[in-house]
């Protein structure tokens, strides 16, 4: 009986995770002995239900970390996302962007000096497009841009246009930017761009991330228009490490 009940409770605290415990579990049990172990560990969780909420709150915790481990990996896929910035910077930060999304042209002159005053920062775009039709083509049409190495004057130009993105908007952006137009309409349209945008949304959906902008620097996100001096304290952080 002591070893029943010390497998009963070897084998329950194995289940709920509390692996602690060092003593072997041997596998030589007879029918009786597993039918006692069942019992042993019915009754203690029926005088213990407590330690399931525990165990299963400890799982869900170990499983969002995992989750954002998961979703800044994918975060860090950055190859051919649009950069300001240094593009060489130590530092990076991540901006979820939507070319329609007021906050972030609201933003993006507070950011254009963050980045003058930080020339150590790497930014980088992330285009998320959810407003409209227009901000994914206007997101198209910004990774295009860097393809080009002209995303800085794009971005600027469409960030300080004033009403909803069109065509129109985007093609005057693209002139004053110094973009090959006809080079500009096949990388709109190439599979590698459509690629770059659905792996950022996939990195947004595991990291919940839902509206625009939102930053990400280290492994601090940042949701929704923010302090500059928040940002730039952030920034200070990540350099003294």
């Amino acid at each position: 009986m002591i070893k029943v009940r010390m497998m009963s409770l070897m084998v329950m605290l194995t289940a709920i995770g509390l692996t602690f415990i060092t003593v072997p579990v041997h596998a030589d049990l007879d029918a009786d002995d597993r039918v006692a172990i069942q019992r042993e560990i019915e009754t203690y969780i029926k005088a213990n239900p407590e330690i399931l909420r525990d165990a299963l709150v400890a799982l869900a915790a170990r499983e969002d970390i995992e989750r954002r481990r998961a979703g800044m990996a994918q975060l860090r896929d950055d190859a051919g996302d649009p950069v300001m910035g240094n593009p060489d910077g130590k530092i990076t930060l991540y901006e979820f962007s939507d070319y329609n999304c007021g906050y972030c042209k609201r933003m993006f002159g507070a950011i254009s000096s963050l980045l003058s005053s930080n020339p150590d920062v790497r930014l980088v775009i992330k285009e998320f497009p959810i407003l409209s039709q227009s901000s994914l083509v206007a997101a198209k049409a910004g990774i295009a841009a860097q393809k080009q190495g002209k995303f800085p004057a794009f971005h600027t130009a469409m960030m300080t246009y004033r009403g909803q993105v069109s065509d129109e908007s985007i093609a005057v952006a693209a002139r004053e930017a110094g973009i090959d137009l006809e080079q500009f309409k096949r990388d709109m349209t190439a599979a590698e761009t459509n690629r770059i945008i659905e792996r950022t949304r996939r990195a947004a959906a595991v990291l919940e991330i839902n509206g625009t902008p939102g930053f990400i620097i280290e492994d601090r996100l940042i949701p929704g228009a923010v302090d500059i001096k928040q940002l730039q304290a952030l920034i200070d952080q990540a350099r003294a490490k």
